[in-house]
């Protein structure tokens, strides 16, 4: 049998439908591995398929061991300060360079990693970035005198370069430390249903308590007397050695818990569009979209015809940006986001006073030591054990924090976000207070469990919030049919301008306490002081943060 021309053109779907087909299929492919990596629908606002805890609690180490570098730094930066011979009138400027650096560069940061196009994601460049600052500057002041006994012959500049190795160690870890904490809740909130944004900040408040306990204890052994202090020569390279392994790892799991769809960069995207008329449209497309980060967004079309591109009237271009468009987006935020950034600079303000003069309000008041007597008096062996016994009273701290942190998902059905809040501030200040008026030994141990409640408070309710406000701004999305968000703002931006609060609070605790202090002639002021901030604090929460019903 012989088949004719028009036969065999018969027996063929029409060219149209071949090339729609062909360019279904390819489409397809895309879509398949961008579900992969976001678990939904790329192409619209989808909520991400629920993670295993296996790869939150992966997620989370990063807290677990920037905690841990927290805690050794604590344990050991004063007596390398000392060690080194730093003045007393550069110690006010050791703390406050890291917290103005902070507060100032958190946010363009937190901007620049929302419009990030690297192919590993937009998050996880950043946080390898800052976790190798962290390790550079834990290196420094750790070892900073023994690198400049190594490298300088001459002893009288070795104590100078011997100052400012190691105060730029100090700042820069402290800068790095408190700078990562953004970019990690941002890669939570962008790959986490709403769900499991909940469950993992739990973790990281968890993982923080456990990383500060293990800190504090492994800071607490006398490494200069083992066989590895003197091997390597001091106890300070001993504590080097075991906080960047441990960083170095649970950065690394951190880093391959849960991948990350890069943002797509569209001024290098062409999109190739045939446009041909009538009823021969050969391999046409209605439309693309990349929709992994924004719904319906900016579509770019070349004509084969015209060699030009077109947007749609719906189109929405994300740019870059600049500081003053960045100003100008925090001035503008929304005034819950605001009130939200009062509380927690409020609540961190109260904690870091109390934390910071913690163990030299146990060696002065409840201990009855003198820092500044003779150093083989009776009177600063007593103020050394009093610091000794506050650096457990942190332990302690870092426990209730972690045990805490769990019993929150506990009680978060019954009494709410606003509960759990109030219920933090109210038992902190209530704590503080009564280790000021009663500076007992074991009474101030056992309230020291209520520091970790604070704690565990700072770490997820106010990240809590921020979630259920962008879930909130989401669904109104949805039902303006996918208007964009705000020009300028995304999570990486409203994340850091909560934690520049931390930063903030850091500033006026390091300038306002000291003055405090002088005039008062007691640091028992400042537990009073962070007593009435966090009762103050209590107020704000109940009556001015906004809770999503």
């Amino acid at each position: 049998m012989t088949l004719t021309k028009q036969d065999f053109s018969a027996g063929l779907p029409p060219p149209s439908e071949l090339g729609i087909a062909g360019m279904d299929s390819s489409r397809g492919k895309e879509k398949s591995v961008l579900e992969s990596l976001t678990g939904g629908d790329p192409f619209g606002s989808v909520e991400p398929v629920k993670k295993p805890s296996g790869r939150l609690i992966m997620h989370s180490m990063a807290m677990l061991g920037r905690e841990f570098c927290y805690a050794v730094e604590a344990a050991f930066v004063t007596p390398v300060l000392l060690s080194v011979g730093l003045p007393k009138g550069l110690y006010s400027l050791v703390w406050l360079i890291s917290p103005i650096l902070g507060f100032v560069l958190q946010p363009v940061v937190g901007s620049a990693s929302d419009h990030c196009t690297s192919g590993w994601g937009k998050r996880r460049p950043y946080i390898l970035a800052l976790g190798f600052l962290m390790l550079l500057g834990m290196a420094l002041y750790l070892n900073g005198d023994m690198m400049v006994s190594a490298l300088i012959p001459e002893r009288g500049k070795q104590r100078t370069w011997a100052i400012v190795i190691t105060m730029l160690g100090v700042v820069l870890f402290d800068f790095a430390a408190d700078f990562i904490d953004g970019p990690i809740k941002a890669y939570l909130f962008d790959v986490c249903s709403h769900q499991d944004k909940e469950k993992g900040l739990h973790y990281h408040a968890l993982l923080t308590g456990l990383g500060g306990a293990l800190g504090y204890l492994t800071g607490a052994m006398d490494w200069g007397n083992s066989v590895l202090g003197r091997f390597l020569g001091s106890e300070f390279q001993v504590m080097f050695i075991i906080a960047a392994l441990v960083f170095l790892i649970c950065l690394t799991v951190h880093l391959c818990s849960i991948p990350e769809a890069p943002l797509k960069d569209d001024n290098t995207e062409t999109k190739l569009l045939l446009k041909v008329d009538g009823s021969s449209k050969y391999g046409s497309i209605e439309s693309v979209n990349n929709g992994y980060l924004k719904p319906k967004y900016a579509e770019k079309r070349t004509l084969s015809e015209l060699g030009k591109s077109t947007e749609t009237p719906q189109t929405q271009v994300q740019t870059r940006m600049t500081v003053k468009c960045l100003l100008k987006a925090l001035l503008s935020m929304p005034s819950h986001y605001r009130c939200l950034c009062v509380s927690h600079l409020v609540g961190w303000t109260a904690f870091l006073s109390n934390m910071l003069f913690f163990t030299d309000f146990m060696g002065q008041i409840v201990y009855h030591g003198n820092p500044y007597a003779p150093h083989n008096s009776t009177a600063y062996l007593t103020y050394e054990r009093g610091v000794e016994i506050g650096c457990w009273g942190m332990c302690i701290n870092a426990i209730s924090s972690s045990l805490y942190s769990y019993l929150q998902k506990a009680l978060l059905p019954y009494i709410g976000l606003k509960g759990l809040y109030f219920i933090g501030y109210l038992l902190f200040g209530i704590g503080t207070g009564f280790i000021g008026l009663f500076p007992k030994v074991y009474s101030t141990l056992a309230l020291c469990s209520l520091f970790g409640v604070m704690s565990s408070t700072l770490y997820t309710v106010p990240f809590n919030l921020i979630a259920e406000y962008h879930r909130e701004e989401e669904s109104q999305k949805e039902q303006n049919g996918g208007e964009a968000e705000a020009p300028g703002r995304g999570k990486g931006i409203d994340c850091a301008a909560l934690t520049c609060m931390v930063q903030l609070a850091q500033i006026v605790v390091g300038v306002g306490l000291g003055f405090l202090v002088s005039a008062a002639g007691s640091v028992i002021v400042v537990v009073i002081c962070a007593s009435a901030v966090a009762l103050t604090g209590c107020c704000f929460v109940a009556f001015f943060v906004r809770y999503v019903d």
